[in-house]
């Protein structure tokens, strides 16, 4: 792997997430080919600097900006400006974004690096509206203190829920096969109202074990709790997954604890079905219980474009 739209690594020890939003669209498609371009040996070059580091990097599209940047192209099939979904508690924001950027190693002074060299280029033609930096906490675990990303897919399994697949019919062009759907959401947590709760009662609302992540057995477990409403599956009843690669972030001094949400999938249609079943309920009204501690401020969705593809925008007109 080069390092580049690696959308099935490991969350890493450390991560930045960039989200900019365009000022000039002409203007900015210079600047945008020349990253497009770049971006895959700025991370082989401190890949060769820094051996083991396991530094990548990913680059996605918000669909306002792939229909401006890339007029004589197709869009990606699910590719939209993400709605809002508003149960009758629980509400997923919609908020604005043109361009994503997930950055990770094993240093944090190696995303520095890679952010700013970035940043000082998109500076000219766009603004930040978010950047969030990640750690891993303890055993990759959130910092509600449970482990995060347990019910990822594996090695091949991964591949094939995180990437579009080689479904013509689907993909509705082969320029889009092996790109992936990111689905970004930047939840804080309530922690004085969670730790106030005992731990038998947090692991209900999580679904699993807080000490040695099993997952609670099904008499134990509430049809609220968070790993039973994203539980689902197509009509075959083959469950479908996604590519979590959320990270833990804080500001302590501000009293901000919270996890920053990535789906990586193949189909935008899981992830949404999964949010849909959190906030709404299925039935509806059978929301998930982590939300009572946990709330989205941000959501946006991007398309991440195979690493070839991604090499291949930088030669556009």
């Amino acid at each position: 792997m080069s390092g580049v739209q690696d959308v099935e690594a490991k969350p890493g020890a450390n991560a930045i997430f960039m989200v900019w939003g365009i000022d000039d669209y002409p203007k900015a498609k210079e600047v945008v080919s020349k990253i497009t371009g770049e971006l895959e040996a700025l991370v082989r070059s401190r890949l060769n600097r820094f051996p083991g580091s396991e530094t990548g990097a990913v680059m996605g599209f918000g669909a306002q900006a792939w229909a401006q940047l890339f007029p004589n192209r197709s869009v990606p099939p699910e590719l939209e400006v993400f709605k809002e979904i508003k149960g009758e508690k629980h509400v997923a924001p919609s908020t604005p974004g043109d361009l994503f950027f997930h950055i990770r190693s094993s240093r944090m002074d190696i995303c520095q690096e890679l952010a700013a060299v970035i940043s000082l280029d998109l500076s000219e033609v766009a603004h930040s509206l978010d950047e969030t930096q990640g750690f891993r906490f303890f055993d990759s675990r959130a910092l509600i203190g449970f482990v995060d990303g347990t019910e990822n897919p594996e090695s091949l399994n991964a591949t094939q829920f995180a990437r579009i697949a080689g479904d013509k019919l689907f993909a509705k062009s082969e320029e889009f096969l092996f790109g992936s759907y990111a689905l970004v959401q930047k939840y804080l947590h309530d922690m004085k109202a969670w730790e106030k709760l005992p731990v038998e009662e947090q692991e209900k609302v999580i679904g699993r074990h807080k000490f040695d992540d099993r997952e609670l057995t099904d008499d134990l477990k509430p049809e609220n709790a968070h790993n039973a409403v994203t539980n689902i599956s197509d009509e075959n009843g083959e469950e479908l997954k996604i590519v979590r690669a959320n990270m833990p972030f804080a500001n302590p001094s501000k009293g901000e604890f919270g996890t920053y949400f990535i789906g990586y999938s193949g189909k935008f249609s899981t992830t949404k079905r999964m949010l849909e079943n959190m906030f709404i309920g299925d039935p509806p009204g059978n929301t998930d219980r982590l939300l009572e501690f946990s709330t989205p401020i941000t959501g946006t969705l991007f398309f991440v474009p195979s690493a070839t593809l991604l090499s291949q925008l930088a030669e556009e007109d």
